[in-house]
């Protein structure tokens, strides 16, 4: 059983995936979709969830820099819901904030070109996310 990683954006699907022990996140792909378009990728979301027996969905949350939930959140909070409610699996909330900022630095210290990093940003975000779930729940802080 592993847990998936996801950073939800406007148009793309940023996914991760945790090893077999939950204790390594590693970028798995990126899902793109016509705007606010989700019902789209719940197939290969499905066939992504069976391959691997996810047993957990961590979910970025997108709150604002000073801890409100604005219109991302209503949105990302609504898409949990269908996740719960099509897969019937647990979805926890993760908070996102900086991770794509955090992303984006990763890769400038990495030397990678402005157009390979736009295919992976959402994807090493969500490892973001989900690596900094897996930490906490190590370090029993949840």
């Amino acid at each position: 059983m592993r847990y998936l990683g996801l950073d939800l954006g406007t148009r793309t699907l940023g996914i991760s995936i945790s090893d077999t022990t939950k204790t390594i996140a590693s970028a798995l792909k990126t899902i793109r979709f016509n705007d606010s378009e989700y019902d789209s990728i719940l197939p290969e979301l499905k066939s992504i969830i069976e391959e691997y027996e996810i047993s957990k969905i961590v979910l970025g949350l997108p709150k604002n820099m000073n801890n409100t939930m604005g219109e991302r959140c209503e949105t990302t909070i609504n898409f949990q819901k269908k996740l719960i409610d099509t897969f019937n699996i647990e979805v926890v909330l993760q908070d996102e904030r900086l991770t794509t900022v955090q992303a984006t630095n990763y890769m400038l210290e990495a030397d990678i070109s402005r157009k390979k990093r736009k295919k992976k940003i959402d994807s090493l975000a969500a490892n973001i996310i989900l690596q900094t779930y897996l930490d906490r729940e190590k370090g029993g802080k949840l």
